[in-house]
């Protein structure tokens, strides 16, 4: 008799306009409470009522990428946190980490996810992108080889890349900020 109560209970929930929140979105309203974003940083939220699509943007302030502004897309599935968000980089950026159709390469939304870490790991990882590519573990090989055999040229191929232009056969548009 209780499981038939408990069923019942969740179809009344799930069809009177879902006051009931998933365990993700639950989640992700912890997450996104407790967001200590770096001034670096700043999300959005194409729709409000959608906490589990949106979009971070970070703007370095130093290194190889300073003043660009680079907009991440955020995914957060019904699985999170036992799942990693999908993350993809909206901005075409000539990059080791991040491939021109804008997958990441970041170990945490991998292999090496762990459900304790939050929403806020994910941005201080992305961030980190930005101030230490790391031409080890690429999904742009050609930018990686640049970076480790001439980091002058790869300065110059980054900077060419963010004021809108070709590197190579590859037209970037223009992100700075």
């Amino acid at each position: 008799m209780k499981q038939q109560k408990k069923d019942g209970e969740a179809v009344t929930t799930s069809t009177s306009s879902q006051k009931k929140s998933s365990p993700a979105q639950l989640r992700i309203m912890k997450d996104l409470n407790e967001l200590n974003l770096p001034k670096t940083c700043s999300t959005d939220f194409p729709d409000p009522d959608d906490l589990l699509n949106f979009k971070l943007v970070i703007s370095p302030d130093e290194g190889f990428y300073r003043n660009g502004r680079f907009v991440f897309n955020f995914r957060v599935g019904a699985n999170y946190p036992h799942e990693p968000p999908k993350v993809k980089c909206e901005t075409q950026v000539y990059h080791p980490n991040i491939d021109l159709e804008g997958n990441v390469c970041l170990n945490i939304l991998r292999e090496d996810w762990k459900p304790v870490l939050t929403i806020n790991s994910i941005v201080y990882g992305l961030q980190y992108l930005f101030l230490e590519p790391n031409p080890e573990d690429p999904l742009n090989k050609e930018a990686a080889d640049v970076l480790q055999s001439n980091r002058r040229l790869f300065e110059t191929n980054v900077s060419k890349a963010m004021r809108g232009g070709y590197v190579g056969s590859v037209y970037f548009e223009r992100c700075l900020k």
